[in-house]
């Protein structure tokens, strides 16, 4: 081990080297399926809480929402400076093809638990539909869509480890650092810019763009060095990520640039 290697080694938190990844992994192989039925259910309450709120009033959910986005906030910081400094330690030392083919992030000392963390943290994330329909604020597809898909995704990937997956964990750590602190602050009543929304939309869809291209280059890769992954992860990634950079231009489009009113926000995952 060289010296940056070491100083690096010497980042690690305790709960972070002692994490069984090992044992991660075999739940996830045998469980991974369980993510159908949990997007089934959300979907049963997706459209079932907005049938049952209809002649309701909406309710007052302010506090609990701060709480709730500004949880998911700090956890989404941590994880992207965690997973942030993995990847910045790939490209410095082994060049970009092996940050894209590496698939140690799921089994480095500094990685593993926020590896496991992120694929299931897309469980309780589905939570943030809950406040949309409880508040009968407007719920677009991009959202409920959105939710459903990445869930499957990512415990389908995780069980694979697939390469190109510390691109999409990391890059999708740091859009909900900016996500959520930005829910949380709305949710507080602070007055926040109309550019900050922009932004974010915006690193939304270069985060598809960036998705797209990896997962480009993992197929490009895949037969001539060590990248791992298969066929259909790339198929479904690729249609997973078209979509949604699809849907986030749109939704940028007819939000920012249309001059739509009202308010539209989308969660991102």
């Amino acid at each position: 081990m060289n010296e940056s290697e070491l100083r690096y080694r010497l980042a690690e938190y305790d709960f972070e080297r002692r994490f069984d990844e090992r044992r991660a992994l075999e739940w996830m192989q045998e469980h991974w399926n369980k993510s159908f039925m949990f997007c089934g259910l959300y979907a049963a309450l997706v459209f079932g809480g907005q049938h049952f709120m209809r002649q309701r009033p909406k309710l007052n959910l302010r506090r609990p929402l701060v709480l709730w986005s500004l949880s998911l906030a700090i956890f989404s910081i941590i994880g992207a400076l965690r997973t942030g400094q993995y990847m910045l330690h790939v490209l410095t030392t082994s060049g970009f093809r092996e940050s894209v083919c590496d698939n140690s992030f799921y089994s480095a000392p500094v990685t593993k638990f926020w590896a496991y963390a992120f694929v299931l943290s897309k469980a309780p994330e589905l939570g943030d539909t809950m406040f949309i329909i409880l508040r009968k604020q407007r719920l677009i597809f991009l959202h409920w869509y959105h939710h459903i898909t990445v869930l499957l995704y990512s415990w389908y990937s995780y069980k694979d480890q697939v390469a190109g997956g510390g691109w999409f964990m990391t890059m999708n750590y740091v859009v909900h650092s900016l996500m959520y602190t930005y829910y949380a602050a709305r949710a507080a009543g602070l007055r926040v810019p109309r550019p900050c929304a922009m932004v974010i939309t915006a690193s939304q869809i270069l985060q598809m763009v960036i998705g797209l291209a990896v997962v480009g280059l993992v197929y490009y890769w895949m037969h001539d060095v060590h990248c791992q992954s298969n066929v259909n992860n790339i198929s479904w990634g690729s249609l997973m990520y078209l979509s949604y950079l699809v849907l986030f231009a749109s939704f940028f489009y007819n939000t920012y640039l249309k001059g739509s009113s009202g308010d539209k926000r989308s969660k991102a995952e």
